[in-house]
């Protein structure tokens, strides 16, 4: 969508554009970028550049800012920082209008197990067992600044039910549903379904434990990126 956005707001200019990373179906993004390369000219007035921008991307893609960069900057490469948030809610079935927003987990879950298992996840660990369809070099040693459960202050509405939750989860970089499977590991520990000692044994190298769930993706918000 962005990019045959930018083919009508620049008709006469050839361009490409790098992402800070992609998300899954269903997963919303409160703060990412891209990168937009051209081949002439610099954008004239990136003020107006925007506002024509914002004014013909669909109404769910809003541009917050925009700022000229080093002809070197790449977005990919610069050290950055992600924080992810999970929201969810469990107990009871939601009102429809959360189902964009909030994971509904209908079974009562232990929350408070399950925030501290995520602390579990901080650090430096083998996540092979978070990911889908495992290729020969992934790199599966990932390291993970911080990772909470703490009370949804992410997103509010009066339809909200009356509490819900938010996994936080920072590091510079994820394997392709590693968020959603760590929820996943989560909620079968407030399920009790796994205990602490799995979580623990199933981020040690050459781990046994074999992890199918995949928390939705509907529940999956990229909070905030940082460049360092």
């Amino acid at each position: 969508m962005l990019v045959k956005t930018l083919k009508f707001v620049l008709p006469n200019s050839k361009f490409k554009i790098l992402g800070a990373g992609r998300t899954d179906a269903k997963v919303s993004a409160l703060n990412t970028a891209f990168e937009l390369f051209l081949d002439k000219a610099p954008l004239e007035d990136l003020n107006t550049f925007m506002n024509e921008f914002n004014v013909n991307l669909p109404p769910d893609i809003r541009v917050i800012s925009v700022d000229q960069i080093k002809e070197n900057f790449n977005i990919i490469q610069e050290s950055k920082l992600k924080e992810y948030v999970y929201l969810f809610s469990c107990g009871q079935k939601n009102h429809p209008f959360c189902a964009p927003f909030l994971a509904n987990i209908i079974d009562k879950l232990d929350v408070d197990l399950m925030a501290d298992c995520a602390r579990l996840f901080t650090g430096t660990h083998d996540f092979s067992s978070y990911t889908a369809r495992l290729q020969p070099n992934t790199k599966v040693l990932r390291t993970i600044a911080s990772c909470e459960i703490k009370k949804n202050k992410i997103l509010e509405a009066n339809f909200f039910p009356e509490v819900s939750y938010a996994l936080h989860i920072t590091g510079e970089g994820f394997m392709r549903y590693q968020i959603r499977m760590i929820m996943g590991a989560l909620i079968q520990v407030g399920k009790g379904e796994l205990s602490s000692s799995h979580i623990v044994a199933s981020l040690k190298r050459q781990s046994n434990i074999v992890l199918t769930y995949v928390a939705p993706g509907s529940g999956l918000v990229l909070n905030d990126l940082q460049f360092k």
